[in-house]
Parts: structure tokens; C-alpha cells; sequence
């Protein structure tokens, strides 16, 4: 059928270079690409960066996808591995009452990880022409009837 030694070596080569190239983009974005108020200091006005043509937004866009193909990487890594993390788990922790209540404690930490950004609502500032993020920091957050 296929070598499962072959298929986890590429697919372990594979989250490798998405988690170094996820790790090179988010580097880009925070000291390269540098966001406003960061950039306004360093340049002296208020310029674009670019790289390739991608400004910080466009970078975290792949940084966003690579973030997607790792997870999909990592879920097939866990399916090549699942016996073996299985028979480690019940070493680990005798109790099967208590490898459940672990499991189930795991599944649901991870799932309000999963939801979380689609649950949280931002706080809304309202800036005046001129002001930036870091004057935005100091001020009260509209209530939702204001006026910006």
C-alpha cells in the first residue's frame, strides 16, 4: 500500500518548514514589516513597507495559510503515530476513569482554543484625525451608542 516511514519522514520534513517559515513571516511582520506607530519612529513619516510587493498584511495572510497546512500536517502526523500515543497514554496514566477525565479536559481546552477568536468581541475606540493606535490606548472605548 505505502511505507508508513517514508510518508511520516516527508510529512515530519514538511511541519518543519511550515513551523520555520511561520516562525522567518512572524519575525518579518514584528521587525521588518513594522506597524504603525513603529514605523512612524523609525522612518520619520509615515511610510509603506513592502516586501516582494506584500505589505505586513498580505505576509500574514500566508502566515495564516502555512498556520492552516500545519494543523493539517499535525492531525495526519497524530493519525501516523495514534497507536503508539495511545498505548504511551495508558502507561502514562493508569486510570482509565482518569486518562477520560484528562481526554475530555484536552478536547475541550483545545476546542474554546479553537472558537475563541469567533466569540470575543473587539473594543471599539474612536480616534481623531492625526491620532494613532498608541493615543488610542489611553483613551475610554465607545459605548456601542456613540457616535465616532
Amino acid at each position: 500500500m505505502f511505507d508508513k516511514s517514508k510518508v511520516n519522514f516527508v510529512n515530519d520534513a514538511l511541519m518543519f518548514l511550515c513551523i520555520m517559515a511561520i516562525t522567518g513571516i512572524g519575525f518579518l511582520m514584528k521587525f521588518v514589516l513594522i506597524p504603525g506607530q513603529e514605523r512612524w519612529v523609525k522612518y520619520g513619516r509615515n511610510v509603506e513597507l513592502s516586501l516582494f510587493g506584500m505589505d505586513r498584511h498580505e505576509w500574514g495572510e500566508i502566515h495564516l495559510v502555512l498556520g492552516f497546512v500545519l494543523i493539517g500536517l499535525l492531525v495526519l502526523h497524530i493519525i501516523l503515530h495514534w497507536k503508539m500515543i495511545l498505548c504511551l497514554y495508558r502507561k502514562l496514566i493508569g486510570s482509565q476513569r482518569v486518562r477520560r477525565i484528562i481526554a475530555a479536559v484536552f478536547i475541550i481546552v483545545c476546542l474554546i482554543g479553537l472558537i475563541f477568536p469567533f466569540i470575543v468581541k473587539p473594543e471599539v475606540q474612536g480616534l481623531s484625525r492625526g491620532e494613532g493606535r498608541h493615543s488610542a490606548l489611553h483613551q475610554r472605548p465607545l459605548k456601542p451608542s456613540e457616535p465616532e
